[in-house]
């Protein structure tokens, strides 16, 4: 198994962040195994572009609410981490309460 689950939306609150506040967070290890994907689809062109995080943020995106933890952007990064046989990734994670409070 590769991620805790496979998802195909975003349940947690709407947290408002753009690029700039994502860039602010510090990259921390992730095991892929803890995430649960927002997507259940993936675009091959992407996943198999040498340069596909020229425009984009380098570290996926990662969402911790209610206890796990959600792919919201970067599904084609860990799925290149899993197929290099590697178990954890860097990701930015932006954590939101119950409440749809932002820490």
């Amino acid at each position: 198994m590769i991620f805790k689950r496979v998802g195909v939306d975003r349940p947690y609150p709407d947290h408002g962040l753009g690029q700039q506040e994502w860039a602010r967070l510090p990259p921390q290890q992730v095991r892929l195994d803890q995430l649960v994907t927002t997507k259940d689809t993936l675009d091959l062109t992407t996943l198999l572009d040498s340069d596909s995080t020229f425009f984009g943020d380098l570290f996926p995106h990662v969402v911790s609410w209610r206890g796990d933890l959600y792919l919201e952007e970067g599904l084609h990064r860990a799925l290149r981490a899993a197929l290099q046989h590697r178990a954890v990734l860097h990701a930015r994670i932006h954590v939101v309460d119950d409440e749809g409070e932002q820490r």
